[in-house]
């Protein structure tokens, strides 16, 4: 989407950084700010899913884009993260009054933050974009439940919900695993090694062989789980 910066009267842009940085500067509890230097009418978050919902743990991208328009005419908002939620459509679109006739100029972006934020404790199923999922929370709400925690867990944890990271927050370097006597533990060291292509030689690599083929399975069996399940969604 075009940045709408030369298509805001200046004073508009004035009242809309200064609303950025504060926002940056204090942002409201369970949400970061990833503020644009270049497109201040692009704003990226990063929302913490509520505990006691399906989406806890989870980490939601999403971004506000300001129209040429605003603040006449609200932002509109975009779930970047992939979310099983009634009032988010497939391609991330969001549905909340405040974004349409509940809008007031006066409101400003922190109360638009609140607002989603608070939409993933309490959806709407009246003003579904998600049809199944409004369907869902009704009639079937352990279905609804399961289905939005099984996408949280996918896309919205760890590595794989992409959220921006400051520079200290990312994966730190793994440590060197040493040489093989220190990895294999003291009672590696104690063994003769006249024995090391013994009894006690093949115990051990039959053990080790053992444990690796099981935790091979395993994580074959979850990743195929996986899969049947994102099948079904």
């Amino acid at each position: 989407m075009n940045s709408n910066v030369e298509n805001l009267p200046p004073h508009v842009l004035r009242l809309v950084y200064k609303e950025i940085s504060a926002l940056a500067a204090d942002p409201p509890e369970g949400i970061k700010i990833y503020p644009s230097d270049e497109d201040i009418t692009e704003l990226h978050t990063a929302i913490e899913g509520p505990e006691g919902t399906p989406f806890a743990g989870g980490v939601f991208r999403m971004r506000l884009v300001l129209g040429k328009d605003f603040p006449a005419v609200p932002p509109k908002g975009y779930f970047l993260t992939k979310i099983f939620h009634p009032n988010v459509g497939h391609k991330g679109e969001i549905c909340v009054n405040v974004l349409k006739r509940d809008w007031k100029a006066e409101l400003g972006l922190r109360h638009v933050l609140l607002t989603i934020k608070c939409l993933l404790i309490h959806p709407n199923p009246e003003s579904a974009l998600n049809e199944e999922a409004g369907r869902l929370l009704l009639e079937d709400y352990a279905e609804y439940e399961s289905r939005a925690r099984l996408l949280t867990e996918i896309h919205a944890m760890g590595a794989s919900s992409g959220e921006p990271q400051d520079p200290n927050d990312g994966p730190q370097p793994k440590k060197h695993a040493g040489d093989p006597l220190k990895r294999a533990g003291p009672s590696a060291a104690a063994v003769p090694a006249s024995l090391g292509n013994g009894a006690n030689g093949a115990s051990t690599t039959s053990s080790s062989n053992s444990n690796s083929s099981s935790s091979t399975n395993v994580a074959g069996k979850k990743k195929a789980d996986k899969k049947r399940a994102l099948r079904r969604l």
